[in-house]
């Protein structure tokens, strides 16, 4: 059954001539739905605790709090990232939400969509090749071992993370691939406001530097034209819909744990343009996505959040207390007990933000109810409001009472957004700050290679930029394996990579890559296709 786009962009206000269709269920949005729209609605955003296997739903509760508004009566939309196939044929399956509370088409969101990561992916590479071209032509303004640029694709591949490329040749060098989710042409995709604010962008793309010390930028390379013509269509959102009717504007997918873990701020505008509330999540816990919604996207947009949604479940609290997985169906409150320092970590951190806090407890179906009344009264006994989110088996219905005790919880009057760190401050203050006030550590020790590096991007001034952390999504810490809230533990940082670009220094902690690899057992050995073309196991 198709559900057509076109009534929602209608709801919208949306005009026809604004819209690019993608078959019947999915539209691009033109730019000129911004032209004289003013930002009406209030930002809802939505994180969550520490991920761990038993899941917490972030996504599916951002689509049922959404659709909870909309059964109390309010005009609202989402503003949602889109899906990595990489994670689609790796762990996850898919990332359009789940049961009552997705949205649709979801097997052509979760693959190809309306071509964005591959646009995203061309135009990255073809940078990546004129690089190379000049390397063999003897133009390049920089030696090959001092071009930092790399190439990337939307899948998860171990093998591709270290490659040499023109083996045998003069120029040889060493390389490598990152997932598309981590391009730094994703991060501007998602940070731009225009056409020519992706222009300028484009532009001052860092591929390496001199044997000097001195930047070279991407537009020495004159593709930026043939760049903004693979992504003019790209930088354009995405309108879809939820099973219930909720528009939903799906643009651009960067992962936290490596890159900045938020949707794009067009889309993010369109939802406050045409809606009185947009609600819209970043990716994976409040320490990776939330904190990088906050320094990252809304430093550089101006936007800010007028309340902070974060997602528990009593299943991922007991495996945070030490319980195993295959014990979470069985009741354990000194296990939950002791998780429940994972969600006060999370709420301690987005109370630092000035804006009130609300915790979603998503259900499911196996939860004990006494363990979900230990948790209600661990968030009342904090004076943070919570409600049970019951949207994977009855979607708006089951999100009510959490949409209520959202609306209840809003401020008259929008605050500004206090940071934790100022970016002309130094990079090890700002890795302190975030370290220590958002992960709980005692302080941050950089190596050598680190340092290193840094000294060579501070020549250029690239150290007064944001951070953009890539640390583990599992733990609070950068050691995957501590669950919890650890304590007496530093961050390492043991490189740094530059987006100048997208406007922010990445800083790579622990042992995280930039292209996640393949688990044991991959998502797509359970996608099969039927003689008449269904789908199945996304």
């Amino acid at each position: 059954m198709h559900a057509d786009i076109s009534p929602i962009a209608d709801s919208l206000g949306i005009q026809p001539d604004h819209l690019f269709f993608h078959g019947r269920e999915m539209a691009k949005v033109s730019l000129k739905a911004l032209q004289s729209k003013p930002q009406r609605g209030k930002l809802i955003l939505v994180s969550a605790i520490t991920p761990t296997p038993a899941g917490e739903g972030k996504t599916t509760v951002s689509i049922g709090l959404a659709q909870g508004l909309k059964k109390v009566g309010q005009n609202v939309a989402l503003a949602l990232r889109q899906p990595s196939m990489g994670p689609v044929f790796g762990r996850k399956g898919g990332a359009t939400g789940g049961g009552k509370s997705s949205v649709r088409p979801a097997h052509a969101i979760n693959l190809h969509f309306t071509g964005d990561f591959h646009a995203i992916t061309c135009a990255h590479n073809l940078l990546s090749a004129v690089i190379d071209n000049q390397l063999h032509l003897g133009s390049a303004p920089l030696p090959p071992e001092r071009v930092l640029w790399k190439r990337v694709m939307d899948m998860n591949d171990r093998a591709l993370r270290s490659i040499r490329t023109s083996v045998g040749k003069p120029t040889e060098r060493a390389s490598g691939f990152d997932i598309t989710a981590a391009s730094e042409i994703m991060a501007i995709l998602c940070l731009s406001e225009s056409l020519p604010d992706l222009r300028k962008r484009l532009e001052r793309i860092v591929v390496g530097f001199t044997p000097e010390g001195e930047p070279v930028f991407a537009k020495r390379f004159n593709v930026t034209g043939a760049m903004l013509a693979l992504l003019r269509e790209a930088l354009m959102p995405n309108l879809v819909q939820s099973v219930e009717g909720v528009p939903a504007f799906l643009h651009g997918g960067p992962f936290a744990n490596i890159a900045h873990g938020c949707n794009s701020v067009l889309a993010t505008r369109m939802a406050l343009a045409h809606a009185d509330f947009a609600v819209t999540e970043a990716g994976f816990a409040f320490d990776l996505g939330g904190e990088k919604f906050m320094h990252i996207k809304c430093r550089q947009s101006g936007l800010a959040p007028a309340a902070i949604v974060i997602v528990a479940t009593v299943r991922a609290l007991k495996m945070h207390g030490g319980a195993a997985l295959d014990t979470l169906t069985q009741p354990d409150p000194a296990a939950l007990s002791r998780g429940l320092e994972n969600l006060a970590a999370h709420l301690d951190s987005a109370a630092k933000f000035d804006r009130p806090v609300i915790v979603a407890l998503n259900k499911f179906h196996t939860d004990d109810e006494a363990e979900i009344a230990l948790v209600h009264a661990f968030c009342a006994a904090r004076g943070v409001p919570s409600a049970t989110a019951d949207v994977f088996a009855h979607g708006g219905d089951g999100a009510v009472q959490l949409a209520e005790k959202v609306l209840a919880a809003l401020p008259q009057e929008s605050k500004p957004l206090p940071f934790l760190y100022q970016t002309d401050e130094s990079v090890e203050a700002k890795l302190t700050a975030v370290a220590t006030g958002i992960y709980g550590a005692d302080g941050v020790q950089l190596t050598g290679e680190a340092q290193a590096r840094l000294a060579l991007f501070a020549r250029s001034g690239f150290d007064k930029l944001p951070l953009c952390m890539a640390k583990t999504q599992d733990s609070l810490s950068d050691d995957a394996k501590k669950r919890g809230r650890p304590s007496g533990f530093e961050i390492t940082v043991r490189d740094f990579e530059i987006a100048n670009g997208a406007g922010f220094l990445v800083a790579l902690t622990g042992t995280m890559m930039r292209m996640p690899a393949l688990p044991k057992v991959p998502a797509a050995e359970r996608i099969e296709v039927t003689d008449d073309g269904m789908m199945s196991g996304i």
